[in-house]
C-alpha cells in the first residue's frame, strides 16, 4: 500500500483526513438523514453506511485517493465527507456531502477548496469536476462559487442522470483566493 502522508489536511476550521472505521457514527447519522440524502438515494441504514465508509476507504488503498472525514477542528466532531472520487467506469470527481446541523456555515466551500487544491498538487488532476443532482440547487450554487460552470449532463456509475460542472486546474489556480 501506498503511503498518504499528504492526506491530512487542514483549515482553519477543519481537519480533513482519510476515513477510518471510528467514523462510522456519523457516516450512519449522514446517511439516516432523508434531508442529507435526499440527492443521494435518500435514507440507509447503519449497515449501508459502514459499507460506503469501507468502500471510501478502499479507494484510499486503491487508488491513493478518496473521500476525507471532515472534522470541525476544535471540538473534532465528523462532520461530513468531501475529497475526490474516481469509481470505475464514470467521471472522477471531488465531491461534498456535510451534514445537515452544519448547512449554511461554509465548511462545504472551505473542505472542498482544500479537496480541490490537495488533488492538483498531489494528484496532478488537470481538470475538477463535480457531478450533481440537476435538483440539488444547494451543490449547483456552490460548485459555481468554486468557479465551475455546467459542462454536460451524464448517466453516473449506477445509472442515475447527473449534471458535471467543471473547471480546468488552470482556472483553479488562477481564481484561487476567492
Amino acid at each position: 500500500m501506498r503511503s498518504h502522508d499528504s492526506a491530512h489536511l487542514e483549515t482553519s476550521r477543519l481537519v480533513l483526513r482519510q476515513p477510518v472505521e471510528s467514523d462510522l457514527d456519523g457516516w450512519a447519522a449522514f446517511d439516516n438523514d432523508a434531508r442529507a440524502t435526499k440527492f443521494f438515494g435518500g435514507p440507509k441504514s447503519r449497515a449501508d453506511a459502514w459499507e460506503m465508509l469501507a468502500s471510501a476507504a478502499g479507494m484510499w488503498a486503491l487508488r491513493d485517493c478518496g473521500l476525507f472525514s471532515v472534522l470541525e477542528k476544535g471540538s473534532g466532531r465528523w462532520i461530513g465527507r468531501v475529497g475526490p472520487w474516481k469509481p470505475e467506469g464514470a467521471t472522477a470527481e471531488v465531491g461534498w456531502a456535510i451534514l445537515p446541523s452544519e448547512w449554511g456555515k461554509g465548511y462545504a466551500h472551505e473542505a472542498a477548496s482544500a479537496a480541490i487544491d490537495w488533488v492538483i498538487d498531489h494528484l496532478a488532476w488537470t481538470q475538477i469536476n463535480h457531478c450533481i443532482d440537476a435538483d440539488n440547487g444547494a451543490s449547483i450554487r456552490l460548485a459555481e462559487k468554486l468557479g465551475s460552470r455546467w459542462l454536460r449532463s451524464e448517466l453516473d456509475a449506477h445509472g442515475k442522470p447527473t449534471q458535471v460542472y467543471g473547471q480546468t486546474s488552470e482556472s483553479w489556480i488562477a481564481g484561487r483566493g476567492r
